[in-house]
């Protein structure tokens, strides 16, 4: 079996940093097990794999990480899109629309920079039963929690960008990671960084899901309904978003840096 795979730099305008993703355009079914196994083989946080649906328009799209498959991913759907629209997949749609397994998810392309329309994710303003003044030495500002993640608001920008995780600490405490974020000092209204040892990422580079989360945060802390965003990993990607009640816009840019074919029996 031959399939074509691309690799594309997802939130950055410049190849070799932001987020890279595998995307697998689909003419045949893979089984789970198969998508599994290619996404192991790719070891990026996340391999998508597209397929039309019959319905005009209306594409399926699921997420692996090297180690299982997950419900949301922004980084991995913008890559998805992108290389959807630069191989003619997405020819006359102003919208492509993905069936996921977070409901359906759109994507569109203005101006030159895709945007993406993903659900909010609630947080609650929680205490940590392990982590509940310090992390790791670092003081904790305010704490809350999602499903399966926590976030950690930390006392700056400086202090999220030189942040050493303990990764085994992580695991233990953590069904599927940690998130740190503080208030920017200049450009940037939020940075963040998310660990996520149980689901076989170290750090992710860029994360979207997680500024589903952070939007929501935010919101609550300062009101605002507009954000931009860092995530502040070694390779670093900007992020646009806006609130809209239960939904969240995120924009962002991607780069192609990588077309090949996968052959296996």
């Amino acid at each position: 079996m031959q399939i074509p795979i691309a690799i594309i730099d997802a939130f950055t305008e410049r190849a070799f940093s932001g987020n890279p993703a595998a995307v697998c355009l689909l003419y045949d079914d893979l089984s789970e097990q198969q998508m599994q196994a290619i996404a192991m083989e790719m070891n990026l946080s996340e391999t998508a794999f597209v397929k039309g649906t019959g319905e005009q328009g209306l594409f399926s799209l699921r997420w692996f990480t090297p180690t299982v498959e997950i419900d949301l991913c922004g980084h991995a759907t913008l890559a998805s899109a992108f290389w959807m629209i630069q191989t003619g997949w997405a020819d006359g749609l102003e919208v492509i629309r993905f069936q996921t397994r977070s409901g359906e998810l759109r994507v569109r392309n203005t101006e030159g920079r895709l945007t993406m329309d993903f659900p909010l994710i609630p947080t609650f303003v929680d205490t940590h039963p392990r982590f509940s003044s310090e992390l790791f030495g670092n003081k904790i500002v305010h704490a809350a929690q999602l499903k399966r993640t926590w976030i950690f608001e930390l006392e700056s920008e400086t202090v999220v960008r030189e942040f050493i995780p303990d990764f085994g600490e992580i695991a233990e405490n953590s069904e599927l990671g940690f998130v740190i974020t503080a208030k920017g000092d200049g450009e940037y209204d939020m940075v963040s960084r998310f660990f996520g040892p149980n689901v076989g990422i170290n750090e992710d580079p860029v994360t979207g899901f997680v500024h589903c989360a952070l939007v929501d945060y935010w919101n609550q802390k300062t009101g605002k309904t507009q954000f931009k965003a860092f995530q502040a990993s070694t390779r670093g990607g900007e992020l646009l978003l806006e609130k809209h009640d239960d939904r969240v816009l995120i924009s962002g840019s991607a780069v192609k840096v990588l077309v090949g074919t996968l052959e296996f029996s």
